[in-house]
């Protein structure tokens, strides 16, 4: 085995991998997304309630994902991540086959299962193998190329069934296959690389890391609102088609391919906790606007700001690979994950209440959140290090008898 921060492989380098991991997986889990609804209807029968139900299913892994690391007693997590980015693409490669509730059941749970320990296990491995002084910046680079595959994958979706008329089950083949291929290329094309340290099998929760975990909770609790409910907010408010969804899609993608590795080097320069006060009242002002918006065009500005915004999430991430002991990072990624979706069950379902009685309160709701995470936020200190991981921390304990 190689230690993944060295260089002089040529081009296998762990830059690459992950590069090439973030280029495959959206290939996959982009074609899931973009046609289940139109195939669960179509093709499954299936109603609102059914949708929901397979929504909240597909969220079980996510809450799961701490168990990755009682699998890492048994396969590296270079090996791990691999076959998991493979069984997500085995998932959505089967979905099309198996056209009924049961069958979605069945398939959701494979994809999503791959998926998740996928995501947690790539987050570990970007902390553990890139220099924490170029982490933002490569991490902006990775976020680009995850960007661009889901555009490739949803213009060629586009082509596929607006165009040339060809069925979804084929469609999902083919996103599936592709990223198996890259997978399985992976696998046998790169080195097995490890980090400096040995990580702790063990589930790990450290009162130092108290903030970290609440902009975490928050992030995912807002993230979880934004994803629901605002492209509902589009077909229902303003009427738009699939056409008019998949343009805004598009628009999306393309401004996060330019402006990631550009909000990567941001992050590098001023640092995690300007750009997290950056991001959070930019979202205020979304969620706030998204709430009264009046007219198409608008709303579609506001979306597409949402995600650009969120890719300021990146400090989230480099600011635990600064705090954390090192040894802790497999195990805490696969935390944080369950952390972000404790509530992915709950809030499509409760505010789904509030919805019927206004859409507006949804948002303001959301905008309510991002207020709580600008005051964590603040608690970030500037220059964040192992022993200094918070502007408010809790006091240690003083020995008995001490004055």
């Amino acid at each position: 085995m190689i230690e993944a921060p060295k260089q002089g492989f040529g081009w296998r380098t762990p830059e690459m991998l992950l590069i090439l991991l973030a280029i495959a997986m959206p290939l996959s889990f982009s074609t899931w997304m973009a046609l289940i609804n139109n195939f669960a209807l179509e093709n499954a029968g299936f109603d609102g309630i059914k949708i929901g139900i397979l929504q909240s299913w597909r969220e079980i892994p996510g809450f799961l994902s701490f168990t990755v690391i009682f699998v890492l007693l048994l396969i590296r997590e270079q090996r791990l991540m691999l076959i998991a980015l493979i069984v997500l693409g085995i998932g959505t490669l089967i979905t099309g086959y198996m056209p009924t509730f049961w069958g979605l059941m069945i398939t959701t749970m494979i994809m999503s299962t791959g998926f998740h320990y996928y995501e947690a296990l790539h987050q570990s491995l970007c902390l553990q193998w890139l220099p924490k002084d170029q982490a933002p910046q490569i991490l902006g680079r990775i976020v680009s190329a995850r960007s661009f595959a889901a555009l490739v994958s949803f213009g060629l979706i586009y082509l596929a069934v607006d165009m040339a008329q060809l069925p979804l089950k084929w469609v999902y083949t083919i996103g599936g296959c592709a990223t198996i291929a890259i997978g399985i290329f992976c696998w046998v094309s790169f080195p097995e690389m490890r980090a400096k340290s040995e990580q702790s099998k063990k589930i790990v929760l450290r009162k130092k890391y108290w903030l970290w975990y609440g902009l975490v909770f928050l992030s995912g609790s807002r993230r979880q609102i934004f994803m629901v409910f605002s492209g509902f907010l589009m077909v229902e408010k303003f009427g738009f088609s699939v056409a008019n969804m998949s343009l805004m899609f598009l628009a999306n993608q393309v401004a996060t391919v330019y402006l990631a590795p550009k909000i990567g080097k941001f992050i590098g320069r001023v640092g995690e906790r300007r750009a997290l006060i950056i991001e959070y009242v930019g979202l205020i002002f979304v969620f706030t606007a998204y709430a009264f918006a009046s007219v198409a065009w608008f709303a579609v500005i506001l979306y597409i700001l949402d995600h650009v915004l969120f890719a300021l999430a990146i400090a989230i991430k480099t600011y635990f690979q600064k705090i954390a002991k090192p040894e802790d990072i497999a195990s805490s990624s696969g935390v944080s994950f369950t952390i972000s979706h404790i509530v992915a069950v709950v809030i499509p379902a409760a505010f789904g209440f509030v919805w019927v009685i206004s859409p507006s309160y949804v948002f303001l709701a959301a905008a309510g959140i991002a207020m709580l995470s600008l005051v964590l936020a603040l608690m970030v200190p500037r220059h964040p290090t192992i022993d200094n991981v918070a502007t408010i921390n809790y006091p240690k304990a003083v020995p008995a008898g001490a004055e």
